[in-house]
């Protein structure tokens, strides 16, 4: 069988005008969606886990999960001749910290026992450690009988810091307290806060913009009537 080639029709001078016009613009929004990309896309890294930690247990929390350990949830029960009580802490490995207060008076730092949606940040402060405790017929802390509560957690990663949270519920049964720890979550980009609860970064960016779908979409159909 015998082929015959076909000549390659000229376009018009004004469809190739209106192809021109059309790359440029291309071309202009993909430079703006990269000026609009971050250098370092923010990222939650979230572990779902159920820990019971009662009377006299603790727990070591490594929240990036680099064999580092990062805080210890202790849950002290004394029980002798002289002291009858339960104590649970966030205790805070060297160069992290809690949020919470430092309160001058009574030497107490408490750490908050803070709601969905807080910020947890830079600006807030990280003085806590005391989560709860239940001893001579008192009890007394932030985290008193409370469900799905967060601790603001800030920590570092090769030296730089990163902010995270816990979430735990406390259930103070005097003399007896017991905690469960039912997630985590750190944000990966150094001194980027986090919203307690979240476990997912921010949305993402569209792939083109709304103009740029439009102006495509018109010269389609244009050069589809010619």
């Amino acid at each position: 069988m015998k082929r015959t080639s076909r000549k390659a029709s000229a376009l018009s001078e004004s469809v190739q005008r209106q192809l021109n016009a059309y790359a440029l613009a291309a071309s202009a929004a993909g430079v703006g969606m990269l000026a609009l990309t971050p250098a370092a896309e923010a990222k939650i890294v979230y572990h779902h886990v159920h820990r019971v930690i009662g009377p006299g247990h603790n727990y070591s929390l490594d929240l990036n999960h680099d064999k580092i350990i990062d805080f210890n949830i202790q849950n002290s029960y004394v029980h002798d001749q002289t002291r009858l009580g339960d104590f649970l802490d966030a205790a805070p490995v060297a160069g992290n910290a809690v949020a919470g207060t430092y309160f001058g008076d009574s030497g107490t730092t408490d750490a908050y026992a803070l709601r969905r949606g807080a910020l947890i940040g830079p600006k807030k402060p990280f003085h806590g450690f005391i989560m709860a405790s239940a001893y001579d017929g008192k009890e007394h802390g932030e985290w008193v009988n409370v469900s799905n509560r967060y601790l603001g957690l800030k920590f570092k990663v090769k030296g730089r810091i990163h902010h995270g949270w816990a979430r735990l519920n406390v259930v103070d049964n005097y003399p007896r307290i017991t905690a469960t720890l039912t997630g985590y979550a750190y944000e990966t980009v150094p001194n980027k806060p986090i919203v307690a609860g979240n476990t997912k970064g921010p949305d993402d960016v569209p792939l083109a913009p709304a103009g740029l779908g439009r102006l495509a979409q018109g010269s389609a159909r244009r050069l589809a009537t010619r």
